[in-house]
This record gives C-alpha cells, structure tokens and sequence, in this order.
C-alpha cells in the first residue's frame, strides 16, 4: 500500500471532490426521513477510492461532505462528514486488489467488493454515525439510529450500483493488459 500521496493522487482529490460536491448537492434523492437521501456521489466515491486508494477516498468523502454541508446549510455535521471520511478510506482498502487500470473487473472482483462495502457501511451508518450523533450533538438515539439504518441500505445500494457501473465502465475504457500484440 502507498505510503504517501503522489502529485497525479492530490489532483484526483482535488477533482473528486469537486465532482463528489456537486453529485452530492444536486444529485440527491429524497427518502422521507429528515435530512437523509440517496446520495448517487458514494457511488462515484467507490470509483475513486478504488483507483486512488484509502487516504484519497478518505480526503475526496471528508472534504467533500464538509464543502457540501458548508455550502448547503452554512455549517457542518461533523459526525456524517467523518463517516463519509472513512466509508471512502474503506472502499479503498476493500478495492485495493481491484486493478482498474489494467482493464478488468471480474465478477469474482464485484462480488467480493460488494459484500465487504455492505459490511463497511453497516458498520458505519448502523454504528458509527448514530453513536458519533448522540456523543456530539446529544441527538435522540431513535432519531438517529433510524437515519443510520436506512443510510446504510441507501449507500450500500449507490456504491453497490452506481459504484460498481462506473467501476465496470471506467475498467472497460481501458485497454487490457495483454491485449496487444506486435505484428
């Protein structure tokens, strides 16, 4: 695993936050329950966190979910921010033997990243984000244990279609490893 963030890393968090904000903001799909949607920019935080790895995926979600509560609601709700944070470190840990690059993306690869990011998002929507909510902000533990349960079906089903989609079609833009040959 990468020690450190190369200049091509930096400028992908810089973009893939940019895009992550904007999904985030105007691509949002009511649910019905106060201040929880279907957020398509997980999806497309998979995308990134596969291709660039845990600590760009933690920054693209941490500072993407910060730009776009800033922006929206003039302040920041620290415990869902820090939970977009490490959901995209966790992708880029769940995908880090997922080689875009070189092509493919197996059905053994889909397979595999979808059951661990429905774990990681249990993990964090379902425990994390409501605990984080109540030791912060002292919110009712109904309130948002419920936001929890359904953020994590809501996001592990963006990241689970919209990610694997962009996956799939990001490794099919790519020419396979192999594939060519000197006449």
């Amino acid at each position: 695993m990468k020690k450190s963030l190369e200049v091509k890393d930096i400028v992908a968090v810089g973009i893939g936050t940019a895009v992550f904000v904007i999904l985030f903001k105007f691509i949002a799909i009511p649910t019905g329950i106060p201040n929880t949607e279907i957020q398509v920019a997980y999806g497309f935080l998979a995308l990134m966190s596969v291709l660039y790895g845990p600590v760009a995926g933690f920054l693209i979600g941490f500072i993407g979910h910060t730009i776009k509560d800033f922006t929206t609601y003039g302040s920041a709700w620290w415990s869902w921010i820090i939970c977009s944070g490490i959901l995209g470190y966790a992708l880029g840990i769940i995908g880090r033997k997922i080689n875009l690059e070189e092509g493919e993306l197996s059905k053994k690869q889909m397979i595999h990243f979808n059951i661990w990011q429905v774990v990681a998002n249990a993990i964090i929507w379902i425990g994390i984000a409501p605990v984080l909510d109540i030791l912060i902000y002292a919110e009712p533990a109904n309130k948002v244990f419920t936001q929890g349960v359904l953020s994590f079906f809501v996001n592990t089903i963006a990241v689970g279609v919209v990610g694997t989609l962009l996956m799939k079609a990001y490794a099919a833009s790519r020419t396979k490893k192999g594939s060519l040959s000197k006449d």
